[in-house]
């Protein structure tokens, strides 16, 4: 199993056109999107080709390999012009004795965990600042942002399978490993 995970495309055709490239690239299983895909939202100024109508396209293309949970910027209109459920608080998914918990960031986050146990990953973006960090005796992974990343992070993604977490830009190049098999 070989996901992609990233977060707060908020409408940018251009990255998310280089995300779509590089998942292709990667020649993944799915395409996780942790929320915020096609509003800009009010804190954020628009991203580089603002455009998601676009995006609605291009993801729509993919729906069946697409995986969502709602950011603090869906809608439920946006859910009627995606080809895949964008509304889910959360979702979780098992690597090997990992429970793998994805959300947004808005609700649960660093600050606010959800019940999770020893070993267990909390993934989440809405900062649009990317981290790998051991909270405790949980791994939280944030990819940042795909179109507006902050604090001097890069435009990135995450790689993820049974093995390793990989954080990448854009670009494809690599910005962090870190190897499940140790933990």
């Amino acid at each position: 199993m070989k996901l992609l995970i990233a977060s707060d495309i908020h409408g940018s055709l251009k990255y998310c056109n280089k995300l779509v490239e590089q998942y292709k690239k990667e020649n993944c299983d799915k395409l996780i999107l942790l929320g915020d895909i096609l509003y800009h939202g009010p804190r954020n100024d628009l991203p580089e080709e603002y455009n998601p109508k676009g995006v609605i396209a291009l993801l729509n293309s993919m729906s069946d390999e697409v995986l969502t949970v709602r950011g603090n910027c869906e809608a439920e209109v946006d859910d009627m012009v995606l080809d895949f459920n964008v509304l889910a608080e959360y979702a979780i998914l098992y690597i090997e004795n990992r429970l793998v918990f994805l959300t947004h960031g808005h609700k649960f986050n660093p600050q606010n965990m959800p019940k999770l146990k020893k070993g267990d990953i909390l993934f989440n973006g809405h900062t649009h600042v990317s981290k790998i960090e051991e909270i405790g005796d949980i791994l939280y992974v944030n990819p940042g942002s795909v179109s507006i990343p902050k604090e001097n992070t890069k435009r990135g993604y995450i790689i993820l399978t049974e093995r390793e977490i990989i954080h990448r830009d854009l670009e494809g190049d690599i910005l962090e490993k870190y190897s499940l098999q140790e933990k």
